[in-house]
C-alpha cells in the first residue's frame, strides 16, 4: 500500500492517477483490511484531493461488485442518487419509481444510513418514517416485494458488506471518497437503464463515459437537485443522455413540457418527506411536488423506450397516479415486504 500511496500522495504537481491494476490492487488492500487504518485514510484522502480517474473509480466499482449480492431484473431501471441525503429539496424519486412501476418498467432504488458529508435524509429515513424499516428487512422479503410489484430498494451495506465494513472510516474522515460514487453504480440489478446523479458539472463527462464503459445502454446523467438524479421544475436541468453506446448534452426545460412551478422552501423531515410521496401517489400533492414526480417519470420512461417521447411519458406517469395504480404499487410492496417479514 505504501508503494501506491506514494503515487497518488506526492501533491497537486507530483501526484498522478494509478492504472487500473494499481487502483485494483489498493481497492482489495483496503476492501479486504488488509492496509491500515492509517493507510486507508491516507489514501483516500489524496484520492479527494487528486481526484479519481475514471480507471480508478471503475477498478473500485469491480471489487465491490465481486463482493455484492445481486438480483438481475432485466429491462429494469437503476436509479441512483446520493447516499449522503438530501436537506433542501423533495425526494421525487421515491414516489417516480412507483409510477415507473406502474407503467411497466420495473425501479431499484437503493441506499445506507445518512453518510458525510451531507448527513441528509435519506431514502431509508423516510420509508422508515413511513413504517417500513427497509434495513431491517431480510434479502427475501425484499425480492419477493419487487417480484410482486416491479419495484426493489436495496439496503447497500447488507448487499455489498465491505461498504458497512468501511462506514466507520468514511464517517471519521467526514468527506466525500471514491465510495461515494462506487457506491452509487453497483448495479445490483444489473440493470441495462441508469438515472445517475452528480452535483458538480465537472465530473459530468467522467460519470456518462464510466456508465458506458460499465455496460449502461441507455441512461440519463442528472446534474439534479442536490446532486440527485432528480429533475428540477422551477428551472432547466443540464443532464447528459446515453444512447447506444453515444452521448450527448441534453437540456430539460420544464416550462416546454407546462410543468414549471415555482418550488417553495422547506423544513423537510423524514415524516414530512414521507407524507409528500404518498400524497403525490394519491394525486393530492401539491403542484410542485406533482409536477416533479410527472417530469422524473417521464423522462426515465421515455430513456428506457417506456414511452415514444417525454410527452407521452407526462401523459402515462399522470394515468398512473388518477388511476390509482402507481399507489397500489406502493400499497403492494408495503404489504408484501411486512408478509414475508413475518411469516
Amino acid at each position: 500500500m505504501i508503494s501506491l500511496l506514494k503515487e497518488v500522495g506526492r501533491g497537486k504537481r507530483g501526484a498522478r492517477d494509478l492504472t487500473y491494476e494499481e487502483a485494483a490492487q489498493a481497492a482489495e488492500l483496503i476492501i479486504t483490511g488488509a492496509a491500515t487504518q492509517a493507510q486507508m485514510g491516507a489514501f483516500l484522502v489524496a484520492e479527494r484531493i487528486k481526484m479519481e480517474s475514471p480507471d480508478e473509480i471503475k477498478a473500485f466499482i469491480h471489487a465491490l461488485r465481486k463482493r455484492t449480492s445481486a438480483y438481475p431484473i432485466p429491462g429494469s431501471i437503476d436509479c441512483a442518487g446520493p447516499y449522503d441525503g438530501r436537506t433542501r429539496t423533495f425526494i421525487a424519486t421515491l414516489p417516480t419509481a412507483f409510477v415507473l412501476a406502474a407503467c411497466g418498467l420495473p425501479a431499484t432504488l437503493h441506499g445506507s444510513p445518512s453518510m458525510p458529508p451531507k448527513w441528509g435524509i435519506t431514502l431509508s429515513d423516510v420509508l422508515a418514517a413511513l413504517g417500513v424499516p427497509v434495513l431491517a428487512a431480510s434479502r427475501e422479503a425484499l425480492i419477493s416485494a419487487a417480484a410482486r410489484t416491479g419495484f426493489l430498494f436495496t439496503p447497500t451495506e447488507s448487499w455489498c458488506p465491505p461498504l458497512g465494513e468501511l462506514r466507520k472510516l468514511r464517517k471519521e474522515l467526514g468527506l466525500r471518497t471514491v465510495f461515494n460514487t462506487a457506491e452509487k453504480l453497483l448495479r445490483f440489478t444489473e440493470a441495462p437503464y441508469m438515472a445517475v446523479g452528480v452535483f458538480h458539472g465537472t465530473v459530468f463527462e467522467k460519470i456518462t463515459n464510466l456508465l458506458i464503459e460499465l455496460g449502461v445502454s441507455q441512461g440519463i446523467v442528472v446534474q439534479g437537485m442536490e446532486g440527485s438524479e432528480d429533475l428540477s421544475v422551477d428551472k432547466r436541468t443540464r443532464t447528459y443522455l446515453i444512447q447506444d453506446g453515444v452521448s450527448e448534452l441534453f437540456i430539460v426545460d420544464p416550462e416546454i413540457y407546462e410543468l414549471m412551478v415555482e418550488v417553495p422552501e422547506v423544513e423537510w423531515t423524514a415524516q414530512l418527506q414521507g407524507e409528500t410521496a404518498l400524497a403525490v401517489l394519491r394525486g393530492d400533492a401539491e403542484l410542485p411536488y406533482l409536477n416533479m414526480v410527472l417530469l422524473n417519470s417521464a423522462v426515465r420512461l421515455w430513456v428506457s423506450h417506456k414511452a415514444g417521447s417525454i410527452e407521452e411519458g407526462i401523459y402515462l406517469a399522470r394515468h398512473a397516479i388518477e388511476q390509482g395504480t402507481a399507489l397500489q404499487k406502493y400499497n403492494e410492496w408495503t404489504e408484501a415486504i411486512k408478509l414475508v417479514s413475518t411469516t
